[in-house]
């Protein structure tokens, strides 16, 4: 079995926040216990902009409604980042101390972001998380753990958010199946094979 897996993801990224829910509750049910790595994607430097709020709201609104999950109820256009930065180095900084505390105060970043409401770019928001797992308040300018991490992906290939390795092995976004209609539109739903050959392989 391997002892950790890692994902190279954004925190604003809505197909991320679905699929680490899933991943989490796969490794909680294991026998054996793995570490689950969430390195730094950040979107804002792969595109040279960070996601459009409008955007990840309505894609966040379709993708609730056809995976039938309540994960979005608090995503706002009124309350969105305009950068991770400052995010992602807390995260860094938890992952400095333990690997579970770092994916703790991954996930709550998240939750903040797409159930709560929060603002996870605001000072005192990140803060709060901050205390709370007895961690110093982030910096605005990225950490060395950061640019190191971005790097590692560009020198891997990582395709995007969420892009998961056990090992050498890499499966992207291994939760979902994303496409469009015929007249354009997202269509989401559960990969149940892909997550399942997945799965497969964690285990092993």
């Amino acid at each position: 079995m391997s002892a950790s897996l890692e994902v190279f993801a954004d925190i604003t990224c809505p197909f991320t926040h679905v699929g680490l829910k899933q991943v989490v509750r796969h490794v909680a049910e294991m026998d054996e216990p793995i570490d689950v790595i969430v390195r730094a994607w950040p979107l804002e430097w792969v595109n040279g902009v960070a996601l459009d709020a409008d955007v990840v709201t309505r894609k966040s609104c379709v993708i609730a409604e056809q995976l039938n999950v309540d994960y979005f109820s608090g995503v706002s256009a009124d309350h969105w980042p305009t950068t991770t930065i400052p995010a992602l180095n807390l995260v860094a900084s938890a992952y400095a101390r333990d690997a579970a505390i770092g994916l703790t105060v991954s996930l709550e970043l998240r939750e903040a972001l797409f159930e709560r409401g929060l603002d996870v770019g605001d000072a005192k928001v990140l803060a709060d998380i901050a205390v709370a797992h007895d961690l110093p308040a982030p910096s605005a300018d990225p950490c060395d753990a950061v640019r190191a991490d971005y790097e590692a992906g560009l020198a891997r290939g990582v395709k995007g958010s969420p892009h998961f390795w056990v090992d050498q092995d890499d499966f992207f976004c291994p939760a979902l199946d994303i496409g469009h209609d015929e007249e354009g539109h997202l269509t989401a739903r559960f990969d149940q094979a892909k997550l399942a050959e997945f799965f497969a392989r964690i285990d092993t």
